[in-house]
């Protein structure tokens, strides 16, 4: 197991470790496979890739196998909400890349083969997956092929299992990478620039315009124009694409918050006021607040305003007050007062130095090496031949951790904010033994140590069951019908919330983790009811589904108010063209078009062929433009937002922008298109995530 406290110690050290599927090249945005092309899957699947029903049970093993990964790099099996989340996407990723992203690059020839992730491992081009892995660093903190080897031969006499479940997840990692590499490689090569694209790229980039025009914006309504149901009706079969929709569901809620009453807010202020008067002579506080306060003893130092996220009345008293202990503070249903423990001058930063030391005798080795350094050892010599962390070599010296602050410290390094500079001390943390020195400080403020006592009203049982029993009187006269949901509103004079919702939704305005409503809307019809749904055990929902919107393609009637829209914008500007064609026929000047149209001349002395922003920058006048002929009158032009008649006086080529510019410009767009590449996967091998149904 010596192997594996490597890893956790090493990592542990560099603060944190992101996981190793990061590395791929591409990122899956999980909205982007919540669009994809919609297909339905079992109700108990997570989802579906590439036509793989991806059952739940299954899901969940890959889940525990991407746990266990964590803890293994990590040395700790504590995961709060943010890592869950990123072990669940781990896991999902995995399997979009084996059952889709593999596929398709192996279908366009693309192979890794054992040889190559040999080499890859222990052989002389080792992927950065190993040879960035600090469990195969030497003492010099270099990559040793050799400790590759090492770590393969203790997997057979590993009984745990534990050493061959890391390298299977990295030899995984590394053949991934390589099929993205490969992949991302043809693909950039694909993108190609002729040179006839070149030089129009150039030409364009580097000609300016010199133009007059006329501009008739549209008019926002035309009663000659009409758009008939047929032409509604071909518009949404011609373009499927603009009208696909996640499953949703639209439902009204009634929620009943639990809140302290004023008997609670009552009681609350006498158990503060009781625990008061002791909080000035406790003797050990420690233990005080433990019994006593909400917030507990914290050895954190504070200066000027950093208390006022707290309160800012408790900010004020410890820097500005008179005296050790402040007045009661009372904000809301919170009550505080605050004991001043200690003044200090204090540094922002410290820059720290250390040795660490593991075994039996580490203690011995540390008293001895703190000898040594106070009669002036070199520490980076000292930490070269003794220190099992290697890796930490802050500014090229071995040793160096680097800048720590109070908010960025390794656990049970708090006191080297305080220590003096250049004396060595031993620290004890869950790493080992560590010889310490802060050989740098920034300027010092004056900052505080103080105790907080704080209570926070809550709501007694009593409380509860009255908030209950006005829930329950709601969801009784609803009797589980949209109906009688609507009843009971206009009966009890309740505020009734409207929301549209998706299998991700989670959060109801404020409130957090009511995942529970979802899943029950989804659950239920058109016209139902909920009974009483407890969320945090504070917030009773009642809720009532009034629209189901399925997964797939809206309903034509649905959509039919924006294509009318649509269509109606593009028939007003086609029949102001046409107007406005007849206006102005015979017209030579574009003084005369202004006075035909009753508008005005607008002048572009330099108006870009290639940039495309504001009015001036329409793209159809901008391609109008492009093939004009001087000192001709053109038009009319139908654009994004008006018409418009307008002279091109002359064009400048300059040379600003160079064949150089055309291919980074070239390789910019191979970059985007290179992201599109998962996405576009994902649509043609319908991946649907339905993992919010679950998590």
């Amino acid at each position: 197991m010596a192997v594996l406290e490597k890893i956790r110690v090493k990592f542990g050290l560099a603060i944190s470790i992101i996981i190793a599927l990061a590395l791929l090249s591409f990122i899956i945005d999980p909205s982007t496979l919540e669009s994809a092309l919609h297909s339905m899957s079992s109700k108990y699947d997570v989802g579906v890739i590439n036509g793989k029903a991806i059952a739940y049970t299954d899901y969940l093993e890959d889940v525990e196998r991407y746990t266990q990964i964590n803890e293994i790099i990590t040395g700790s099996s504590v995961q709060n909400e943010q890592t869950q989340q990123q072990i669940r996407d781990a896991a999902w990723q995995e399997l979009v890349d084996k059952h889709m992203f593999i596929k398709n690059a192996k279908a366009a020839g693309i192979t890794v083969g054992k040889a190559e992730i040999v080499d890859l491992t222990t052989g002389d081009n080792p992927s950065p997956i190993i040879a960035s892995n600090a469990a195969f660093m030497d003492d010099n903190g270099q990559f040793s092929a050799d400790r590759v080897r090492d770590f393969v031969n203790q997997i057979p006499s590993d009984e745990s299992g534990r050493l061959q479940l890391y390298w299977s997840y990295l030899q995984n990692s590394l053949n991934t990478q390589q099929y993205y590499a490969k992949y991302g490689a043809l693909f950039n090569a694909s993108t190609f620039q002729n040179a006839l694209e070149k030089a129009l790229n150039v030409e364009l980039n580097n000609t300016t315009a010199n133009v007059d025009y006329v501009y008739v914006s549209h008019p926002y309504a035309d009663s000659t124009v009409k758009v008939t149901p047929a032409e509604v009706k071909k518009y949404y079969k011609s373009h499927p694409e603009f009208f696909q929709q996640q499953a949703s569901r639209d439902i009204e809620y009634v929620v009943f918050e639990v809140v302290p009453s004023a008997e609670d807010i009552s009681a609350t202020n006498d158990q503060f006021a009781e625990a008061y008067g002791q909080f000035a002579d406790a003797d050990n506080v420690k233990a005080f607040l433990l019994k006593n306060s909400d917030r507990q003893l914290s050895n954190y130092w504070y200066k000027a305003g950093e208390l006022t996220s707290i309160n800012a009345d408790v900010n004020d008293f410890v820097f500005n007050g008179k005296g050790a202990v402040s007045p009661i503070i009372t904000d809301g249903d919170t009550f505080y007062a605050v004991r001043v423990m200690e003044s200090k001058l204090v540094s922002d930063s410290v820059y720290v130095k250390h040795i660490l030391l593991q075994g039996a005798n580490a203690g011995k080795t540390a008293d001895s090496l703190v000898t040594v350094v106070r009669k002036g050892g070199n520490f980076s010599a000292l930490a070269a031949e003794f220190s099992v962390d290697q890796n930490s070599a802050a500014d090229g010296e071995l040793g160096n951790i680097g800048w720590m602050t109070q908010t960025y410290m390794i656990p049970g390094f708090e006191s080297v904010i305080t220590a003096p500079v250049n004396q060595p001390m031993v620290l004890k943390t869950q790493y080992g033994t560590h010889v310490v020195v802060v050989s740098k400080i920034t300027a010092p403020h004056l900052k505080k140590q103080v105790a907080i006592l704080e209570k926070t009203a809550v709501p007694s049982k009593e409380t509860t069951n009255t908030v209950y029993a006005k829930a329950n009187k709601f969801a009784t006269i609803a009797g589980g019908t949209a109906a009688g949901y609507l009843e009971a509103v206009d009966t009890m004079g309740v505020y009734s919330h409207k929301m549209n919702i998706t299998e991700a939704t989670s959060n109801y305005g404020s409130i957090e983790n009511a995942k529970e409503l979802t899943r029950w809307a989804f659950d239920n019809k058109v016209g139902k009811a909920s009974n009483i749904i407890t969320v945090n055990n504070k917030y009773f929902f009642v809720a009532a589904v009034n629209g189901i919107h399925k997964e797939g393609l809206k309903p034509l009637n649905e959509v039919t108010p924006s294509i009318e829209g649509t269509l109606l914008s593009k028939k007003i500007a086609a029949a102001q063209k046409e107007l406005i064609a007849g206006k102005i026929e015979g017209c030579t000047t574009l003084q005369e078009v202004a006075d035909k149209l009753g508008s005005t001349i607008t002048s572009e002395p330099a108006f870009s062929l290639a940039t495309m922003s504001g009015r001036a920058a329409d793209p159809s006048l901008a391609g109008a433009i492009s093939k004009a002929e001087e000192g001709k009158l053109s038009g009319p032009v139908a654009g994004v937002y008006g018409t418009y008649v307008f002279m091109l006086n002359s064009k400048e080529v300059g040379s600003f922008y160079t064949e150089a510019d055309a291919d980074t410009f070239t390789q910019r767009k191979a970059q985007y298109n290179v992201q599109g590449i998962i996405p576009v996967m994902s649509d043609n091998g319908v991946v649907k995530d339905n993992r919010a149904r679950f998590f």
